[in-house]
């Protein structure tokens, strides 16, 4: 993506608008990597097993799925804008009563709340990013959610190594709870952002849609274009509507979304849906967060001793996220989704299989092979680069640009729930299966889950680089191909 003089690619409104939606990526990014130090700091304070260890680290995920599952429906009812407001504040408060926690029992609560707002925050930002974009930048643009969370998980990691240095009872207690002073500053900014156009064009606010479109357009030309193909997708057939507001016949608020999306889809729907769903299921079933969380004890398995040196090594992974996911935001409406999904699942299975040879080496060594050591990291980093040039942020592009108008809230909902129970289930689960099967084992597991993903991504993740929003529904038809190549004409800016 290039962001010099060439118009018709970018808009320096829209990069502006979804950049402050991605705050609230980077606020959920952070509660996940400064938890991965936080839980060393609480365990030595109250003492907690392994298995409430897990919990407390999962719960989050279990709370995120309800409010991801309340979230589409919020979305279509009040808009996006004030969804991520409503995902802002809860976070806040959760970050509040985490950063209180005189005791386990409130620190768990204050993980529910901000699951609630996490979950919100996971469903809403892609969409939103989305729905701004136009066909040429959308991958540039929808991914910036997905670099927020990686721009959080590194000051995550960065905040355990500096604030692990103050008093047990402040340094983690400061860790959780200063995200809620983020939290309010979104939550009160995003009203300063404009409402999705799709969105007001769904409640009848053409005038409205239009401004916003004019703004988020690097042409007129364009703008009216995208507003007429929003208005078919939308089944509003009106060509010329001199009226700033319509009372539609049926708003769109969610009803019946549920009938479309599960009882009676078409078959481009149903299409949709298993690759959304496939997509989100795949993302964390391959193991990424068993590393973004639990790196400081795989490093330790590996040999890395001391906190501070787990910490240092921990952050790298951070880095390491930061530097690919970057890459990817720039060639990901160049080379497309789904030859960068491809190459990067295969880069994964190589470096879980090595990941997994190099741990079941140290763990039946009885005396210190600094080979494997070194070869567990370079394998831990080679995972993380891999997952992030492309699983990683094409899971929210993909899921976020296929679904039709009136469905895709609701339908990226069921997504980000998936999502949201894997995520949970590796979180908190992933202690007992390493004990069961060996670090090792649990790598090699993950290796061959990486192999069942990549057939999946073959056979049913279609190519949709360079496709407007209104166009996808003919992209996941059955006579389409997968790896037909965008057309170039003026729609690729819709």
């Amino acid at each position: 993506m290039e962001i010099r003089g060439e118009k018709e690619q970018f808009n320096k409104y829209a990069f502006a608008c979804v950049l402050v939606a991605s705050m609230i990526s980077i606020i959920f990014g952070y509660d996940t990597g400064v938890m991965s130090g936080a839980m060393i700091f609480i365990k030595e304070e109250f003492g907690t097993s392994d298995t409430r260890q897990e919990i407390l680290a999962g719960i989050l995920n279990l709370c995120a799925l309800v409010g991801s599952l309340a979230a589409g429906r919020a979305c279509d009812y009040f808009g996006r804008r004030y969804t991520i407001s409503v995902a802002s504040f809860l976070f806040m408060t959760g970050s509040i009563l985490m950063g209180y926690g005189p005791n386990y029992a409130i620190l768990m609560l204050g993980r529910c709340v901000a699951g609630i707002g996490v979950g919100f925050a996971l469903m809403i930002a892609p969409v939103y990013s989305a729905e701004i974009s136009s066909a040429k930048s959308r991958g540039f643009l929808a991914s910036l959610p997905e670099l927020g969370i990686g721009i959080g998980i590194l000051l995550g990691y960065v905040a355990n190594y500096f604030l692990g240095k103050l008093s047990l009872k402040v340094g983690w207690r400061l860790m959780l709870g200063i995200a809620a002073v983020p939290s309010l500053v979104l939550a009160l900014g995003i009203l300063l952002m404009p409402e999705s156009p799709r969105w007001l064009v769904l409640q009848g606010h053409f005038g409205k849609a239009k401004k916003v479109l004019l703004k988020v357009s690097n042409t007129e030309q364009e703008a009216e274009l995208r507003f007429k193909d929003i208005k078919i997708a939308a089944g509003i057939i009106e060509e010329n509507c001199p009226e700033e507001t319509v009372k539609l016949a049926q708003k769109n608020n969610g009803e019946g979304v549920w009938k479309e999306l599960l009882l009676r889809p078409s078959s481009s729907v149903r299409w949709m849906l298993i690759a959304a769903v496939g997509v989100h299921f795949f993302q964390h079933a391959t193991g990424i967060e068993a590393v973004m969380l639990y790196s400081p004890r795989i490093f330790k398995k590996a040999g890395v001793t001391t906190k501070d040196k787990l910490l240092l090594t921990t952050i790298g992974v951070g880095v390491t996220k930061i530097i690919f996911l970057t890459i990817a935001t720039f060639f990901l409406d160049r080379v497309g989704r789904r030859r960068l999904l491809l190459s990067s699942t295969v880069g994964m299975v190589c470096s879980l299989a090595v990941l997994g040879f190099s741990l079941t080496m140290v763990q039946s060594s009885e005396e210190k092979l600094l080979w494997a050591l070194t070869l567990s990291i370079v394998a831990t980093y080679s995972f993380v680069a891999s997952f992030n040039m492309g699983l990683g942020p094409i899971t929210w592009v993909y899921s976020s640009e296929i679904f039709p108008l009136k469905l895709r809230a609701q339908g990226v909902s069921i997504g980000v729930a998936v999502n949201r129970v894997m995520n949970a289930a590796i979180a908190m689960s992933f202690i007992s299966i390493y004990k069961t099967l060996t670090i090792g084992g649990a790598f090699f597991m993950f290796a061959a889950i990486s192999i069942l993903a990549l057939f999946f991504f073959y056979f049913f993740l279609p190519e949709t680089k360079g496709k407007a929003l209104e166009e996808m529904e003919m992209v996941f038809s059955k006579h389409y191909s997968r790896n037909v190549p965008a057309q170039t004409d003026l729609r690729q800016n819709v």
